[in-house]
């Protein structure tokens, strides 16, 4: 245990903290906006944002690699702009992880919305409070559970990427060498007995997340039921 590194679980820790936090303000105006929205265009939304559940992580690793590359506008903005190299950086690591992970911030979020009472809502209209205070103070209290689950899934999620984080940013020592990368590696090396320490502690953490999502979530069902 003490020859291993554990710098990739903590560059992962990193990049999930900051892809949730981001994805957290993105997502939260979209999941009202799908969850109150009678138009047309709500179902090609909805398709459009859980496109990346469904697609091969290397086929969307292969789009973003070339949307943040020098080859791109965007890349070469920012590359000739601001002097910032978005492929095989942390921060295209970031950029790759919000595309990547939006799905998981969203579809809670969007169930939490659903699930509020609308007589709330029109009671908080009628008081006179504008819609970003009846988001902020009547809807998000009482949807806790599903924010909770959008914030802690999208993190474990973005932890436990591997096909997008390794295309777009590669594997370079302290800055994109995240711990999933670092487990690939391990394998390629035959390094079996640091690859099962790391894989373990991926499974459990991965468990402990998931564990405590269904007990908040469980705890309360049950203050709802009033037991």
């Amino acid at each position: 245990m003490e020859a291993l590194d554990f710098a990739p679980f903590l560059l992962s820790f990193k990049l999930a903290a900051l892809t949730s936090l981001i994805l957290f303000v993105v997502a939260l105006p979209l999941a009202w906006y799908l969850s109150q929205t009678h138009s047309k265009l709500k179902p090609f939304l909805e398709a459009l944002t859980a496109l990346p559940i469904v697609l091969p992580p290397s086929v969307l690793g292969f789009y973003i690699l070339w949307a943040l590359s020098y080859n791109s506008p965007v890349g070469a903005f920012f590359e000739d702009t601001f002097g910032i190299k978005l492929v095989f950086s942390f921060t295209g690591l970031v950029i790759a992880s919000c595309f990547y992970s939006l799905p998981f911030m969203v579809q809670p979020l969007q169930s939490g919305f659903e699930s509020i009472n609308k007589n709330m809502l029109e009671a908080s209209y009628i008081a006179g409070k504008s819609k970003l205070q009846t988001l902020m103070y009547v809807v998000l209290p009482n949807m806790k559970p599903a924010v909770l689950s959008a914030i802690i899934i999208t993190f474990a999620h973005t932890v436990g990427e591997f096909g997008v984080v390794l295309m777009v940013g590669g594997s370079i020592e302290g800055e994109t060498k995240v711990a999933s990368v670092a487990i690939y590696e391990m394998v390629e090396i035959l390094d079996y007995k640091s690859a099962h320490i790391y894989s373990a502690l991926m499974i459990l953490i991965s468990f402990s997340v998931l564990l405590s999502v269904y007990w908040f979530n469980h705890t309360q069902r049950k203050k709802g039921f009033g037991l």
